[in-house]
């Protein structure tokens, strides 16, 4: 029975990692096609589909580490994946006033290379086993330029994103209110952004061991 689990399993990740990763290609493939052609501030509207929903699956991601199917802590997967969805459905999606930024296709261009190169390397160990040795480079190097990349633009477009969170109001909750509750989402956004201070260099940290660990490894082999 035991062995039937394994197999299952491997084929679900097998399939998931090459489904997502797919998904990422395009939107690196689109980004990089419509900032040749039409300039940055056109990257939005281009990849905004794929983009979605690429990183909407990541959901599945959070569902993984907490039923321990796979080994890596929530401490980690929680953060990183709950700060992109607040990026792409609660900035993007809400406020068409920064998806012209530059910042947009930096976040793009970061986020998509580190993930066609993060789920090509599970999808292959998946199917195969084993993975090859440039691949596991990358996987664990191009984080060291990919990750500050990507929260410098997460961060800018939180803080240009600002001033129409606060006169939007948007998902505000105002007292009196049956629950006796009140929420106002610029204060909440201004706390996502005091949270990147310590939490961007407890990720990068932790990256970093994870690095040292796994090419150690992979030099001894």
């Amino acid at each position: 029975m035991a062995g039937v689990f394994s197999i299952l399993k491997r084929l679900y990740f097998s399939i998931y990692n090459w489904v997502v990763f797919y998904g990422w290609a395009q939107v690196l493939y689109f980004a990089v096609k419509t900032i040749k052609e039409s300039g940055p501030e056109h990257v939005y509207n281009t990849v905004e589909k794929p983009l979605f929903l690429a990183q909407s699956a990541a959901i599945l991601e959070i569902v993984h580490s907490l039923i321990g199917l796979v080994r890596s802590p929530i401490s980690a997967t929680l953060p990183q994946i709950s700060s992109r969805l607040f990026l792409i459905w609660g900035i993007l999606y809400n406020f068409p006033e920064v998806r012209t930024s530059f910042l947009v296709s930096s976040l793009v261009i970061s986020w998509s290379i580190t993930e066609v190169i993060r789920y090509s390397f599970f999808g292959t160990k998946e199917m195969l086993g084993v993975t090859p040795s440039f691949l596991t480079w990358l996987r664990y190097s191009t984080f060291l330029v990919l990750y500050p990349s990507g929260i410098t633009s997460e961060v800018g477009l939180i803080y240009l994103a600002l001033p129409y969170i606060k006169s939007s109001e948007i998902y505000c909750l105002r007292m009196p209110n049956k629950w006796n509750f009140t929420f106002d989402s610029y204060y909440a956004s201004l706390l996502a952004l005091a949270i990147y201070v310590p939490g961007s260099p407890h990720m990068y940290t932790y990256m970093l061991g994870q690095r040292k660990r796994v090419l150690s490894k992979s030099k001894r082999e």
